[in-house]
């Protein structure tokens, strides 16, 4: 059955379709894109695997639809099929049709009309996306001149040039002659939207177009997608797991799961009135930026079904704590919910038997959040804690040199430069900030532990300058382990579970029979089962592999574990069921954490106190209820205003804080205030006060819980780098 997702517009919407309108391009009613019964299969080596299975929706102008779900649901192969840019070896069936017009079944040359023009793409990676070898200007011209053959080289150029800077590009003119690799992350992703808006295209299909970009940067990238959907008046479809950015961005939802939806409506139907678990679960998953409220995650057990084999129930009922045998005996449909349609205006519906049952009810108990844990810490003042890790001053700062033969230095990059700070017994610690800004060279630096560092490291009371011999140093890592952020790659993939696990007991000497007996009690700590420790690491979920990564890191008993983005690689469904199990793990052992994460809801979440580093320096440090609530540095207050909150209604009416500009170059650093470049305070100071933070640097005082460095922490923030979407 078909899922016509048709709501009112929201005021963007409506201003784009007013003047599609009165440009004669769009009546009343019409769908720029309808997609029905379309289906993807592919040819394994195992057999067929139905991909996407019989999706339906209907996009109108101006109107923006998420499409959410785990990995592997279905989403980017759904996009794929609709841009024509599948291989020839998948077969496809249904129909896509653009303003009436069918799409499947046209030849690539035919479907070369359509793409760019009609319907673009804005892709994951624009690293990969943008050709390495041309300047961006001849990309974004090249993009002209297929669909634009009359179109003079001279407008062509102001086309690019215009376009660069509608979205946000300094200096436009000059940087069409730059290459891709000139140019960061978030500035790389502003061009692939130049390129996708180029000829005004009816269709735009963003695929997770900020997963790898800085929350700053993807406030940033995000500003842009909105300014480009209000220029061309198009129909945006948004793919992406993160569920805070389809709940400012969309207007209408797709759930997806196992290929298929399972669940669809206006925005406010899926947040505030979902009727599928599976929709339950993803949003219970959810970390929260915006509450200090301390609760389990929502874990979804399982994986989803493998699509080789014939679906025979309903695909979600292996993981589904509401499953009863009914649910196995056929597939639901996507049927209307029962109280019908929804104060939007458009069908609500779900592909659940139970959906007129689940009103009002609570995801943490339908799928048995564990509770809360308990630390014997809890109850303990911070300052009656012993201390597992200090910092005292330390740097790291690397030599630029030039030359072949004869090299000179011509600069230094202060990539840490003077960190001080302790942990102690039971508390974990955040370190947070953009890329580049020091984070992962201060773990590097604390897991050297070595005597010529410059600065003091001290673990458990033993300091580097201390760590002269072997001996001391494996003393010393035996206190201090770490959990990595891809656990495929930190696994030897040769060597079976209990072989991963074994290592670190064998350098320290254990005899068989305490190894084998730790093995197990380290697969009942972390959930596994105990007989798959003869399995190879790929033979587990990423979920699970996080999970012998923490395992592994655990087998020493060690005081502090360092997480470096131990989440940032997994679904938000698995994504839950690890933080519960670190915050389980945390008032067990009574261990210590040391994390650094780009996600400050799960720094919220599980951190007792949160660093903000820039440029190499602390700026902001405190509890992380008092940062959170009370940020004093213009930094850390456009970090957390960035965002995204799973909230329409609350996402649409904040306000958030663009940074202008991209990190600066620690080659570079500005003199005195390193943030005031991008400060949206200083933009907004009298030039008394900006010649201040231009010349000196501020110091890093102490007030209340919290210590800032900052001259102004209470100044206006400059109303040119505020935005709000009503």
């Amino acid at each position: 059955m078909s899922s016509d997702i048709t709501t009112q517009p929201s005021a963007v919407a409506r201003q784009a379709v007013e003047r599609l309108r009165d440009a004669g391009l769009y009546g009343p009613g019409d769908a720029v894109l309808s997609v029905r019964d379309l289906n993807v299969r592919f040819n394994s080596e195992n057999g067929v695997v139905h991909a996407v299975r019989s999706v339906d929706f209907d996009l109108m102008a101006g109107k923006t639809l998420g499409i959410v779900g785990e990995s592997g649901s279905g989403k980017s192969v759904t996009s794929m099929a609709i841009m024509g840019l599948l291989p020839e070896t998948a077969d496809i069936s249904g129909s896509v049709r653009f303003k009436g017009q069918e799409l499947l079944g046209l030849g690539d040359k035919a479907m070369c009309k359509h793409r760019g023009s009609d319907i673009a793409m804005v892709f994951q990676d624009p690293l990969s996306s943008l050709t390495p070898v041309y300047t961006v200007g001849h990309q974004i011209i090249e993009a002209l001149t297929v669909h634009n053959p009359g179109m003079s080289s001279r407008a062509k150029e102001a086309r690019a040039v215009e376009l660069l800077a509608m979205v946000g590009i300094p200096s436009p003119q000059a940087r069409l002659k730059s290459f891709p690799h000139e140019f960061s992350g978030g500035m790389r992703q502003r061009v692939m939207i130049a390129i996708a808006i180029a000829n005004d295209p009816r269709v735009l299909i963003a695929d997770e177009p900020t997963t790898a970009l800085d929350v700053t940067i993807q406030a940033q990238v995000l500003e842009v997608l909105h300014a480009a959907q209000e220029e061309t008046g198009a129909a945006v479809v948004m793919i992406t797991h993160d569920l805070g950015v389809v709940a400012g961005m969309a207007d209408d939802i797709m759930v997806m799961y196992a290929g298929k939806p399972v669940e669809t409506g206006t925005v406010e139907d899926i947040y505030y009135r979902p009727r599928m678990p599976y929709t339950l679960g993803l949003l219970g998953a959810v970390p929260r930026v915006d509450t200090s409220q301390k609760s389990s995650l929502v874990p979804i057990e399982g994986t989803p079904p493998n699509l080789i084999k014939p679906v025979t129930g309903c695909t979600f009922a292996d993981r589904c704590p509401l499953v009863t045998d009914e649910c196995r005996t056929a597939e639901p449909a996507l049927l209307p919910v029962v109280d019908g349609v929804t104060a939007g205006g458009g069908a609500h519906r779900a592909a659940c038997i139970k959906s007129g049952a689940l009103v009002d009810v609570d995801a943490h108990r339908i799928f048995h959040a564990p509770p809360v844990p308990v630390s014997k810490f809890d109850g303990v003042p911070r300052d009656e804690r012993a201390t597992v890790l200090e910092l005292k001053d330390v740097k790291k700062h690397f030599p630029l040199l030039k030359g072949s033969l004869f090299k000179r230095r011509i600069g230094t990059v202060k990539a840490v430069d003077g960190l001080s700070f302790d942990i102690r017994e039971g508390e974990c610690l955040s370190i947070v900030g953009e890329s580049g800004c020091g984070k992962t060279t201060t773990l590097l630096e604390i897991m050297e532990f070595h005597p010529d560092q410059v600065g003091e490291v001290v673990i458990g009371g033993v300091s580097n300058k201390a760590a002269t011999d072997g001996k001391t140093k494996q003393a010393m890592r035996k206190e201090m382990q770490m959990v990595f952020q891809d656990p495929t790659g930190a696994l030897d993939p040769r060597f079976t579970v209990y072989e991963v696990l074994a290592e670190p007991l064998e350098n320290l000497g254990y005899p068989k029979d305490a190894i084998r007996k730790r093995i197990m009690e380290l697969m009942k700590l972390v959930g596994l089962q105990p007989d798959h420790v003869n399995r190879f690491p790929n033979q587990f979920s990423g979920g699970q592999r996080q999970r012998i990564g923490i395992a592994r890191a655990l087998a020493v008993n060690p005081k502090l574990v360092v997480l470096d983005e131990p989440v940032s690689a997994l679904d938000v469904s698995v994504q839950a069921g690890v933080i519960n199990l670190l915050d389980q793990l945390r008032a067990e052992l009574g261990l210590s954490y040391l994390m650094v994460a780009h996600d400050l809801s799960v720094v919220r979440h599980i951190s007792n106190r949160v660093a903000v580093m820039y440029l190499g320096r602390i700026v902001e440090m405190g509890d992380v209820d008092q940062v959170f609530d009370n940020p004093r540095h213009p930094y850390t207050r456009a970090l957390l205003s960035a965002i995204p909150v799973p909230d329409p209604e609350l996402e649409r009416t904040r306000e958030r804080i663009i940074l202008q500009g991209d990190l600066p170059s620690p080659l570079d650093a500005p003199q005195g205030c390193n943030f005031a470049t991008r400060c949206p305070v200083f933009a907004a100071l009298p030039q008394a006060k900006k010649d201040k933070c231009l010349t000196l640097e501020p110091p890093l005082v102490s007030e209340e819980a919290q210590q800032f460095a900052c001259f102004f922490p209470d100044g206006e923030i400059d109303a040119d780098m505020l935005v709000v979407h009503a």
